[in-house]
């Protein structure tokens, strides 16, 4: 047997497994598209769409030959290159004018989203935008507006059209190059201006009447205050968040109680309430419908049941805004009760797959998303999981263990798969969450989802205060579990922040153990193992400069220390959580590390010497600082600096954005944000 024959009868084993394969393949091109540093340009997307036809071709003509393994193959190349198309595609169509300029004046928009900020204040999402002095066609499509200061004059509801005078500017880039950027986000969803008033928001017209996504914003918001005017106090806003996505009022203190006890997937309506609320719709219609006499033996009860529950599962949808966990949710017992209704097994890995096809398609940017990652992570290892022991011939608990011993297992293998993402994204490991699932998850099930369905039922009888009522009882014991698990003397561990390369290694070592077929999946641990190691070697920049140029953060033997106390909130807060080490910003700025008076700071990176210049005369300090420092940073535009002076004023901080600097063999290296972006269409360099 010739090599190339012994590869394809290897991977002529996993055609079988080409749906299984094909999200895979497609999430791996996404991944490639939103890595590259700039886009394709025409002749480069006219080439991936060549290839990408040519391996179609190929894959198709190979898997009806002798060489079927290497079709599967090429089959696999084709989507990969799918992917690319996909992302590049979605990328273009989601292209919305960008505020180009920093705005301040009057503000007119209609509501479409109400939520929360980082800092608690109200925020809401606003289209069919008026700005002054600004030309409808450079009018962002959306602007996002926090609202600060004192706002009793507006009580926004969904489809209202509101005014106030707000500062406005273009989406930021990451704090740091490397980090988060809020810019692709914003660009997928189209906001091209984010800002803050101090100033009152007021109402201009009440919203209209009519049906689409505002009327069901209203609903949303009309459940939440019923809901939360029949529960009192934190069991309420729980209650809201859980049955209408609404978490606008969820205090930071009960947010943070149950970020620390593993319990914030509860507050996600994902696949755990989706599968809950359509579970019990199904089970207990097909149980009320056998109570009739003879009906069992005239029709498929268990056919009308699925119907019902998908509906009841549509609903939620829709009811819950509709985010990417909520719509593989969706997506997942669509096809389990689609499955019923042709007779096959419901809760398989092609599920799972379909599900992540159907959103990689429309949405590819989910990829990049923690809920997308984590999501998918449960679902995937749950479901191999539970295969395996279906087929499992060993030993056997008791009927009457069966369940908590289920509960044990589904929260164990779902912890265990998304504890990576969770760590990598939120850089926290809950190291009690365990006994917290098993102490909330079984409550959330048994009562309070049921519950909830029963409190819609009654709704049109006006009785839902009956079932919200009973409802409260089980929220305080989960926020309670919250609080106590989360209180727990080394309750919360923190993490720095992996590289690029951690999670997609991590995943690919996921998924080889889950898709390969024998003693194939023990492969799985070399890129597995891989990323694990990468990630206990990471090392964080010796130096953060923040785009402002207002705040340096050096790392010291007591961690980062930071040249202020104040100011710059965001990137201290950010820089210290991907250190693994969140403390306040105080506490952090009386670190060892900077000497020198406030706004005329010093401090040693290896040999070198870095000025910070802040405040008042900051130019003509940092001018002075020149001769003595090898790296000066103001905050102010420099004019005019000598020859040889390695300075960053705010000038130039606007072009480069965040520093980060590195020692490499004895040099001083800066590495920028606009660097690390790259060209593409949500930086501002390729529109």
């Amino acid at each position: 047997m010739t090599p190339l024959a012994r590869i394809s009868g290897r991977l002529e084993r996993l055609a079988g497994r080409l749906l299984l394969f094909a999200p895979v393949c497609l999430g791996g091109g996404v991944g490639g598209y939103f890595a590259l540093p700039a886009e394709p340009g025409w002749t480069g997307w006219a080439a991936i769409l060549l290839a990408a036809a040519l391996a179609a071709l190929l894959g198709l003509r190979l898997a009806r030959g002798r060489h079927a393994g290497l079709g599967f193959l090429a089959l696999g190349l084709a989507l990969v290159l799918a992917g690319f198309l996909v992302a590049g595609l979605r990328t273009e169509t989601m292209r919305a004018p960008v505020l180009g300029f920093r705005y301040y004046g009057p503000v007119e928009g209609r509501v479409i989203r109400i939520d929360r900020s980082a800092s608690d204040a109200v925020r809401l999402t606003l289209d069919r935008m008026r700005l002054e002095r600004v030309a409808p066609g450079a009018l962002p499509e959306r602007v996002r507006v926090s609202l600060h200061g004192a706002q009793g004059y507006l009580d926004p509801v969904p489809g209202n059209r509101v005014a106030m005078t707000a500062f406005l500017s273009a989406p930021e880039g990451p704090v740091e190059p490397g980090g988060f950027d809020f810019r692709r986000m914003a660009w997928f969803d189209r906001i091209g201006a984010v800002g803050y008033t101090r100033a009152p928001a007021l109402l201009m017209e009440p919203g209209e009447r009519g049906f689409g996504g505002i009327a069901v914003n209203r609903l949303r918001q009309r459940i939440a205050v019923a809901v939360r005017g029949a529960i009192p106090g934190e069991a309420g806003a729980f209650a809201a968040a859980i049955t209408t996505g609404d978490r606008a009022q969820m205090s930071a203190e009960a947010l943070t109680a149950l970020r620390g006890s593993n319990l914030a997937h509860l507050l996600a309506i994902s696949g755990l309430h989706m599968g809950l609320l359509t579970g019990f719709v199904f089970t207990a219609l097909r149980y009320a419908l056998a109570l009739v006499p003879g009906l069992a033996d005239r029709v498929a009860i268990r056919k009308i049941a699925a119907v019902v529950a998908l509906q009841a599962g549509a609903f939620y949808l829709a009811l819950s805004g509709g985010n990417v966990a909520t719509e593989r949710a969706f997506i997942m017992v669509s096809v389990m009760f689609g499955a019923v209704l042709i007779d096959r097994r419901a809760l398989t890995l092609r599920a799972v797959a379909i599900a992540a096809l159907a959103i990689l398609l429309v949405q590819p940017e989910a990829l990049t998303e923690p809920g997308f990652q984590m999501s998918f992570a449960a679902t995937t290892a749950l479901v191999a999981a539970f295969g395996a022991l279906r087929d499992w011939r060993g030993w056997q608990p008791p009927r009457w263990l069966q369940g908590p011993v289920g509960l044990f297992v589904s929260s164990s293998v779902a912890g265990l798969a998304t504890a990576p993402f969770a760590a990598a994204h939120f850089n926290q490991v809950s190291h009690y969450g365990l006994l917290a699932n098993l102490l909330a998850v079984p409550v959330m099930g048994s009562l309070v989802m049921p519950l909830a369905v029963l409190a819609a039922l009654l709704a049109p009888l006006g009785l839902s205060g009956l079932a919200l009522g009973l409802m409260r009882y089980p929220i305080e014991w989960i926020l309670w579990v919250a609080h106590r698990v989360s209180g727990l003397d080394g309750a919360l561990g923190h993490v720095p922040a992996p590289g690029p390369w951690v999670l997609p290694l991590i995943a690919v070592g996921g998924l080889m153990a889950v898709l390969f077929a024998g003693r194939a999946r023990a492969l799985g641990l070399v890129p597995l193992l891989f990323g694990f190691a990468l990630w206990a070697e990471v090392e964080r920049p010796l130096a953060l400069v923040a785009g402002s140029g207002g705040l340096v953060g050096v790392r010291g033997p007591e961690g980062r220390a930071l040249s202020k106390p104040s100011g710059d909130g965001f990137a201290a807060t950010v820089w210290l959580e991907n250190d693994g080490d969140p403390v306040a910003q105080e506490v952090a700025a009386a670190r060892r590390g900077f000497t020198g008076a406030r706004g005329d700071r010093r401090a040693r990176i290896g040999p070198h010497l870095l000025a910070h210049l802040t405040g008042q005369g900051a130019a003509a300090r940092a001018l002075a600082a020149c001769g003595e420092a090898d790296l000066v940073i103001a905050s102010v535009t420099v004019e005019a600096a000598p020859e040889g002076c390695r300075i960053y004023d705010a000038a130039r901080l606007a072009e480069t954005g965040a520093l980060a600097l590195i020692l490499q063999d004895g040099m001083l290296h800066v590495v920028s944000v606009a660097a690390t972006s790259g060209a593409r269409p949500w930086t501002g360099v390729a529109r």
